[in-house]
């Protein structure tokens, strides 16, 4: 519409003094520890310091949305990232902890004050797991950390263009 203000918002890979936490799951230690360190070295690249960012280990996939979502209610974090490898076995135990893990970080995302990034892997086989954990296929931690920037740069633009009028 003319003479109307259009706006658009879009995050940017900027996490100056931002504050990230990494949930990761120690169960497939080789395998999350490659996704840990993609995260942790992506964060540093765009100007995050090593003591603005919180590693906490749950012991699996299915105990990361329960700790993501107590320390995004902290306060302390303006971004959480939640790392882990499900990788399918001869039982129906991936599809439960997959799903349910999928099911939980959702929940968690939608009333967390701060953005939450899935970055848990879900392969069919451990080839698959090693490639998308620095490999052949890039770090997918890596990528959920550039993607909790973005989140953490756009939040914090809509919470400036939304924030109230002083009387």
């Amino acid at each position: 519409m003319p003479g109307k203000e259009q706006r658009h918002f879009e995050g940017r890979l900027d996490a100056r003094n931002a504050t990230f936490a990494i949930v990761a799951s120690k169960f497939n230690e080789t395998i999350v520890s490659a996704l840990i360190e993609g995260a942790r070295g992506t964060l540093r690249q765009f100007g995050v310091e090593d003591d603005r960012v919180w590693t906490v280990r749950v012991p699996g996939a299915f105990e990361i949305p329960a700790v993501a979502h107590r320390l995004a209610r902290s306060g302390k974090f303006d971004g959480i990232i939640c790392l882990g490898a499900v990788i399918r076995g001869a039982t129906p135990h991936f599809d439960y902890v997959a799903g349910e893990s999928a099911k939980g970080i959702a929940r968690a995302a939608l009333e967390s004050p701060v953005p939450l990034v899935y970055g848990i892997l879900t392969t069919e086989t451990i080839e698959q797991a090693v490639e998308r954990s620095g490999t052949k296929a890039g770090n997918r931690g890596s990528d959920a950390a550039m993607a909790c920037i973005e989140l953490v740069d756009l939040a914090r633009q809509l919470d400036r263009a939304i924030k109230p009028k002083q009387p």
